[in-house]
């Protein structure tokens, strides 16, 4: 019986990847990758199989969840085969879901932990993680209606004092990734529509872009001028907090994320 190994590769670029990812994929047999979930902004594809010592095979959307990850369960049935993805195993629901179906076919699979956006947000924003609710994707607009999800789970955090962690859309066949400016204009609108005072343009958020890279940017700032401000290249992230702030939380991000000084007087 064959194995099927989950991967994180990280944030950043192959060189995320730990002593022990990289130990599993030189000793499979097979190896594959999805690169549709989140964008790795500096990996390269050479480069990862130099280090891996064998050839990559890339995987689609299509292949995940219209094929139900065929040729991975397949290869994983008689061999031993790695599957490499962004961040950490399985927070993505559609490798979740092939790890089911691997088990129910009899194939042993095992996990090795990459580092995650939603701690790598936390860490460098300051915003301590005991006070986060349910995080939520905010997706681009289709045929010009806008998802209600976002608005309504940020309205439900902040009715528990609670911050959102949003992940911000990404189209990776199209090349098109969802920018902070396009998140705060998709959020603004639906308070526009719904004016329960969740999202409005005198609110703090945070904008974090290109998490685990050398030039990381991290910014704290009215909503209404978080949309003008430059993060650079993707992917981007962003943090609507509580309406309510712990004295070190308020203090960080005036150090971290360079939030401005009135941010003190939503400490609570």
């Amino acid at each position: 019986m064959g194995e099927l190994i989950f991967i994180g590769l990280g944030l950043f670029d192959e060189s995320d990847m730990s002593l022990r990812s990289l130990e599993e994929a030189r000793k499979a047999d097979f190896a594959y990758a999805e690169f549709y979930t989140s964008l790795m902004a500096g990996l390269s594809l050479e480069s990862l199989e130099r280090r891996v010592g064998k050839r990559v095979i890339i995987v689609t959307r299509k292949t995940l969840e219209d094929e139900n990850g065929e040729p991975i369960l397949q290869k994983a049935e008689k061999a031993r085969v790695v599957f490499m993805v962004p961040g950490d195993p399985l927070i993505a629901t559609t490798h979740i879901d092939l790890r089911i179906r691997a088990e129910k076919r009899g194939i042993k699979t095992r996990i090795v932990h990459g580092a995650s956006i939603a701690s790598a947000v936390m860490g460098l924003s300051g915003l301590q993680n005991y006070r986060f609710g349910r995080s939520v994707t905010i997706p681009f607009p289709e045929n010009g209606s806008i998802s209600e999800t976002p608005y309504g789970v940020i309205a439900e955090n902040k009715s528990r004092n609670l911050h959102t962690l949003c992940f911000l859309d990404i189209k990776a066949e199209e090349q098109k990734y969802m920018t902070v400016s396009e998140a705060l204009e998709s959020l603004l609108a639906l308070e526009k529509k719904n004016r329960l005072h969740i999202v409005t343009a005198e609110n703090l958020a945070v904008g974090v872009a290109r998490a685990g890279a050398a030039n990381v940017t991290v910014k704290a700032e009215m909503v209404k001028n978080l949309m003008g401000f430059d993060f650079g290249g993707p992917p981007h992230a962003l943090v609507v907090p509580s309406d309510k702030l712990h004295f070190m939380e308020a203090e960080a991000l005036i150090i971290h994320a360079h939030a401005p000084e009135w941010v003190r007087r939503m400490i609570q």
